[in-house]
């Protein structure tokens, strides 16, 4: 089992000591189980060494730290090549689109490098779809499903871009550019919330009724009459239920799609089903399996085809799948400190402080997200065979910033197992590729960004973006000369 030794719940005004498995066994609302027991997936500890270390070497890591610096991410070309080549494979009946889901890390040269694997893109914004282009993606091979159409939609259909309306709103604001000739094309794509959601967290379920995303199921008429007013053609339909997801929930709702395709009509060719598809980050989980998830729905397409007459072309949108193995951040231990000294026996933690933190990998402290870490000793000859307990926490003046919260709880301290660590060691976080450099906390403290690189499949390493400077943090704030003016 992996090792936290020990929790601490922070609560109001106390602070409650619970064991592992006591977490595991609470409740919502904080309740524990009648059960008093809990089957453990594995009885042995996981120690957290350089030979866990996912693509890089421990000589690696210290080439990046001494020669680039830290906190630094690092990105493996093949690793992301072989994610590629297997969501390509993923089983399908009549044809299929791979889409880069780029949100969840969209660094010019990795969308440069999915596009060589021949994969297509989708974007979440207006934004994302100019940046797309910007890095050299060919418009039509990018789709937009977006919580919010900016004008310039109009701009990206005239050059290619696939939209998928998320409201009835968005169908009507298509209309509109079409009617008053900004846009020529009619064809159009439809995203629903089919009713049912699963993700990994509350936080990452975008399907059911407690999800804002996509049209309700329930509205499908109103989707009917809006397109005719509109004089305006449904060509896909894209559902997306969530990050993490259930693989079982993912096939249901593939039915559910399916069924929304044919009540729209035959002029429905597409059905895109998304991403969420699950990554094992730590030793006790599981991925998802392309073959057991796509291999029902395929024979589900086939079932389509022989009751409609159509056959349906198949779309999925993975993005933490493609790139979350596929990133490190490599940090510095830049202090240690403990709260055991002259406390109740059994109180108190040994803190290890890293030079990174919620501004760099933000899932733990939003969800109780759970990432590998693994120290490694800044000299060869000064790996030891000790090891040690530690709660690893960022670098922010925010008790929030947590680097080793307990499972899916980002307010509860748990215990991490590393070698001994030393101020001036090194240590990467794993499994960083997806949702952290895009979703940076910028300027936070005034920290600046780290750099982004990429290891080639020759072991070289190439930078891909540069550490960002104060100098830029700054370039946008106007100074007032005289701040007494405005009191």
């Amino acid at each position: 089992m992996i090792a936290f030794s020990t929790l601490l719940l922070v609560g109001v005004g106390q602070s409650l000591i619970f064991s592992y498995d006591q977490v595991r066994l609470m409740n919502k609302k904080g309740v524990m189980s009648r059960r008093a027991t809990i089957e453990r997936e594995t009885e042995d500890e996981v120690l957290f060494s350089c030979d866990e270390l996912r693509f890089m070497s421990a000589d690696d890591v210290r080439k990046v730290a001494n020669e680039i610096g830290t906190p630094a991410y690092v990105y493996d070309a093949g690793s992301l090549e072989a994610r590629a080549k297997e969501a390509l494979a993923f089983p399908n009946a009549y044809g299929l689109t791979v889409r880069y889901a780029m949100k969840a890390c969209p660094n010019g040269a990795l969308l440069k490098l999915f596009d060589k694997m021949g994969l297509h893109f989708d974007a979440s914004s207006t934004n994302e779809a100019w940046r797309a282009m910007r890095a050299g993606i060919d418009p039509a091979r990018i789709s937009l499903s977006t919580q919010q159409l900016d004008d310039d939609f109009s701009q990206l259909v005239e050059l290619g871009v696939k939209i998928n309306a998320c409201s009835i709103e968005q169908i009507r604001a298509f209309g509109r550019a079409r009617a008053g000739e900004s846009i020529s094309e009619k064809n159009i794509g439809i995203r629903f919330n089919p009713g049912l959601g699963s993700g990994g967290t509350s936080k990452t379920n975008v399907g059911g009724p407690a999800s804002s995303f996509g049209i309700w199921h329930g509205d499908l008429d109103n989707v009917k009459a809006t397109l005719k007013e509109f004089d305006l053609t449904p060509e896909r339909v894209h559902t997306h239920i969530g990050s993490g997801s259930d693989p079982e929930v993912w096939v249901r709702v593939a039915k559910m799609s399916l069924d929304l395709c044919q009540k729209l009509g035959p002029s429905v060719t597409t059905l895109n089903l998304g991403g969420g598809y699950k990554v094992a980050r730590m030793p006790t989980e599981k991925a998802t399996d392309f073959y057991t998830v796509g291999t029902p729905v395929a024979q589900e397409f086939e079932d389509f085809a022989q009751r409609t007459g159509t056959k349906l072309h198949l779309e999925i949108e993975p993005g933490t799948y493609l790139v979350a193995n596929a990133g490190s951040l490599v940090t510095s231990v830049q202090d240690i400190t403990s709260t055991k000294t002259g406390g109740a026996h059994g109180e108190g933690f040994d803190f290890l402080k890293l030079d990174c933190g919620m501004t760099d990998v933000l899932r733990p402290s939003l969800y109780g997200s759970q990432h590998p870490i693994v120290v490694v000793p800044a000299k060869p000859s000064a790996e030891s065979l000790n090891t040690a307990d530690y709660v690893i926490v960022g670098h922010c003046c925010e008790s929030g910033d947590l680097l080793t919260p307990a499972p899916d709880e980002p307010s509860v301290l748990a215990t991490r197992r590393t070698v001994l660590a030393q101020k001036g060691d090194f240590a990467v976080i794993e499994s960083v590729g997806a949702y952290c450099a895009a979703m940076a906390t910028k300027g936070y403290n005034s920290f600046t960004e780290p750099p982004e690189i990429l290891r080639a499949k020759d072991g070289s390493f190439h930078i891909i973006k540069h550490r960002s400077t104060l100098d830029q943090l700054l370039q946008n704030e106007i100074q007032i000369n005289d701040i007494s003016a405005v009191l």
